[in-house]
């Protein structure tokens, strides 16, 4: 049965689904709506939840290890702050041309990371998750992939390599690291596996570098308007933008080299003067077109990520049937997965049930 699913969802990641199929299910950062973020504990939830991916966002430490943060500042996300030891740790560092003040991954060793703590990143707006803060360690890819090889159900890998041209700068490999991880990994080289980027180099790498991993699949993501050009075509000079890359000749050209597609959820169904949804753009049916898989990012149960008509009590509450309607107003426009902070939520919307 475990192996008749996981060829089931690993032909929904590689090839054209038929038009019934559900879309997938991507657990952005784990059940980061309940649990501090790019934990196990997140994944594990994650997993429990429904999800058909969990998500962990790639950086290095300064030993070159791989691990789960969304950021390689770690300011926001775990108690570094608090560690006086690591008080002329702080640095200001300009990372895709936005300065930044903290402290960094690359700059602590795992065995350093390993004395923090995660914490919430949107603070009092998650309660329930803060309240979980100082308890769970960062995570490493190897500890995520164990934690996916453990579950009872086959369960995908998302990882999303974070500013690779910004690390090969400071001396770091990371595509490479990855790529070497999946070759030595038995459940990596079997398991549904999606690597996203925004880069386009490094896709552009992967894309050769894994020709034979037949599991694996490539996702280029898409920046929302507000930021012009992927950061690797910033540092070569280049002149290609995003706005460039979803036109229809922009989406043939990423199928030359990946699968998926991945763009903010507003390029699909952007949202009127007032906030309200208003109706699907032609992202989807241009991106079929061209062979590529949609998946969106990123659905939150809270009243403030959601469009206004979607919206039940006061900014800061949750709304699962708001966000459980705005999931399927996708679904109904064709996306094949989509990630989401509550992956429970995200199943109900899938399968026609009430939020639990």
């Amino acid at each position: 049965m475990m192996i008749r699913l996981a060829l089931l969802l690993l032909g929904m990641v590689m090839t054209a689904a038929p038009l019934a199929a559900k879309p997938l299910i991507f657990a952005h950062r784990g059940a980061s709506a309940w649990l501090p973020e790019e934990t196990l504990a997140a994944y594990e939830k994650a997993i429990a939840d429904g999800a058909d991916f969990i998500e962990p966002d790639l950086v290095p430490t300064k030993d070159g290890v791989l691990v789960a943060r969304h950021e390689s500042n770690i300011t926001e996300t775990t108690d570094v702050a608090a560690h006086p030891e690591f008080a002329g740790r702080q640095a200001v560092k300009v990372i895709d041309g936005r300065r930044q003040e903290g402290w960094f991954t690359e700059d602590f060793t795992l065995a350093e990371l390993k004395t923090l703590r995660a914490k919430e990143r949107l603070g009092a707006l998650r309660a329930e998750s803060m309240a979980f803060n100082g308890r769970f360690e960062v995570a490493t890819l190897d500890e995520i992939v164990a934690l996916a090889e453990r579950s009872k159900r086959p369960v995908g890998l998302i990882p999303e390599l974070k500013h690779p041209t910004y690390f090969a700068g400071l001396g770091f490999d990371t595509p490479g690291k990855l790529v070497a991880a999946i070759r030595a990994s038995a459940y990596l080289r079997r398991a549904p596996v999606i690597v996203q980027c925004f880069e386009i180099a490094t896709l552009k790498r992967l894309h050769k570098e894994l020709a034979g991993q037949r599991n694996v699949a490539l996702l280029q993501l898409i920046q929302s308007p507000d930021v012009k050009q992927p950061a690797d075509v910033v540092a070569a000079g280049g002149a290609l933008t995003f706005e460039d890359m979803v036109t229809p000749q922009g989406l043939a050209e990423i199928a030359t080299y990946a699968q998926w597609i991945g763009p903010p959820l507003r390029r699909v169904i952007p949202l009127d003067a007032a906030g309200n949804a208003a109706a699907p753009s032609a992202f989807i049916a241009d991106a079929h077109r061209a062979g590529l898989k949609v998946g969106v990012f990123t659905f939150r149960p809270e009243n403030q990520f959601l469009p206004a008509n979607l919206r039940q009590g006061a900014d800061t509450a949750r709304s699962p049937q708001g966000m459980i309607a705005d999931v399927r107003s996708f679904v109904a426009a064709g996306v094949d997965g989509f990630f989401t902070d509550d992956p429970a939520l995200g199943r109900a919307a899938v399968e026609g049930t009430a939020a639990q």
